[in-house]
This record gives structure tokens, sequence and C-alpha cells, in this order.
């Protein structure tokens, strides 16, 4: 079934010179997962605002289940679960009560809203901070809470906007183990925003890559990444300021103080590794193509 038909989408604000979106076509499907990259100021949250129904279009069509989203205000809040970067309408509930309150406004009875309550609180491993204010929080436990409030109610459509920023790696990885869950067991569909390619990339079925308000390429990330698997990834290792001696006809992308990429052809692999002196260097990583290569190929070029 498709969920979300979006054609030749543009979106320009009054006071900017160049659209935030521009001519954007995309399909989403029942159950799948799909994963939506690009640099600040690439016009993802300006999508998926469009999406929710919380920004209007300069021009084209948003469908919701085959029902443009602008006709009736409360097509989107029956069947999307929406979660912004920020929100500050819950800072004055405590933890159960955001639960509560949020389950029951998207129809459950009261029987079922507490119900609802005390699932999301085991799922999302935040029951200790239940008689909390949303308020007092912090920046992680509230990137929880926003998750379990999108969550409640059950409803088909999730949409996520940075669902693992401010959050230590294991509760990163508990919260794609979750999406991966409730997605199998549900068949919810869950739209998501990202800038951690590494990450996403255990749990992304479809991948859309925007730059400038344009998506650039939209697709399962194997078959986007066979147009850039003729090249290796070689990420080395070595003290800060200490690079070691490559062959100038490489380029070197530094990632951060003793880190760097390179991309290689595969019948090169053997002797830049060859010509590469392992004293100079703490540790290096080879493998094929990444979807953070795929980010860094469509949203650079």
């Amino acid at each position: 079934m498709l969920v979300y038909d979006i054609c030749a989408l543009n979106k320009t604000y009054t006071d900017g010179q160049r659209p935030a979106n521009k001519d954007i076509h995309l399909q989403i499907h029942q159950g799948e997962i799909f994963g939506l990259l690009g640099e600040n100021g690439a016009g993802k949250t300006t999508l998926i605002r469009q999406m929710v129904n919380l920004l209007r279009s300069t021009s084209g069509t948003i469908s919701l289940f085959g029902q443009q989203i602008g006709r009736d205000p409360s097509h989107v809040p029956q069947h999307v679960g929406y979660m912004p970067q920020e929100a500050q309408a819950l800072n004055m509930l405590t933890v159960e009560e955001s639960l509560y309150f949020a389950a029951h406004l998207r129809g459950m009875n009261r029987a079922e809203a507490k119900v609802e309550r005390e699932q999301l609180l085991d799922l999302w491993q935040i029951a200790d901070l239940r008689r909390q204010n949303s308020a007092q929080l912090s920046g992680g436990q509230r990137r929880l809470l926003r998750l379990a409030v999108a969550m409640a109610g059950k409803l088909p459509v999730l949409i996520l906007d940075e669902p693992t920023n401010d959050l230590d790696p294991l509760r990163r990885r508990m919260v794609w183990d979750v999406l991966r869950t409730v997605s199998r067991e549900r068949g919810t569909t869950i739209v998501f925003v990202t800038h951690d390619a590494a990450e996403a990339e255990k749990v992304i079925e479809r991948v859309g890559i925007m730059r400038d308000g344009e998506m650039v390429a939209v697709g399962k990330p194997s078959d986007l990444k066979r147009r850039v698997d003729q090249q290796l990834r070689l990420e080395l290792f070595y003290p800060p300021g200490q690079a070691p001696d490559l062959p100038t006809s490489l380029v070197q992308t530094d990632i951060q103080p003793g880190r760097c990429i390179l991309y290689l052809y595969r019948e090169q692999a053997v002797e830049i590794l060859n010509h590469i002196d392992m004293t100079q260097i703490d540790d290096f990583k080879l493998y094929s193509a990444t979807l953070e290569d795929l980010y860094v190929h469509y949203a650079t070029r």
C-alpha cells in the first residue's frame, strides 16, 4: 500500500533567494523504514514539516493514504506520530502524564491509554523517570520521551527528526532495535531524518539523499552502492599532526585530527598499502562502500 505520494513539491520562503525544496517526487510504502539524509540546509526538515502539514507548500501535492493532507486538518494527526527535533509542549507534564495524554488524545480510552503508557515506559526504558517533570530531564532522556510520545496510540506512520541526537551509543543502538521491531511486528511505516549515516545503515531499507533542496538519489542502499562500489574506502588512523606520507595522486579527506579517508579503485589497493609506512600509522581499515560513502558521494557532488 502506498502511504505517502509526493509530487512536484516546491517550497520557497518569502525571504529566501533559493527554494528550500525543489521539484521533489517521492513515494513511501507501508511498513518500510525510510531514511532521509543530507547536510544542514539541504531541506530535510522542511520536507518532513510539509509531510505532517505543519508547513504549507508553495506548489505540488502530498497525499497520505490517498488523501491530500491539506484538505482535512485532522487527517495527518489521525495517522502520523511526529517527533520534531525540539518540543516544548511537554515541559509542564511528567513523563507518565505525557504518554497517557498523547495516547488518550489519539483515540484510546482511559484504560487503553494507561496500558499504552506502561508499555511505552518499558519499551523505551524510562520507567524510572515516570514521575519526573519533562523539563527537568537531560537531553538524552527528553529524546527518548519524545520518541515514546510519537509512538503513543499505535499510529500507522512515524516521522522522526534526528531520533538519536543527544544519545550515547548504547541508547542509539536501543532506538534502532526498537524501530526495527515496531516496523516488523506492527507494519509501522517509519520515516526519519539523520546525519549519522553509519548508524542509519543498520536499520534503513530505502534512503533519500538531499542536496540544496533537491532529492538527488532515492533507492535501496544496495542499489545505490552499485554506482560507487568500484571504489574501496581506506581509513587511516595516526597521531594528530603526523599524517603519513601518501601518493600525491590520491585525494585525502580529513575526518578529524588523526583520521582520514582515501577512496581507491580495487586494483590500487595492494600498491597503496605497500606504499604506506605502517610505522607512521596506528591502524587502518579497508572496506567497500558504506551508506556514509553514498551520502558523501551524492550530497557533495
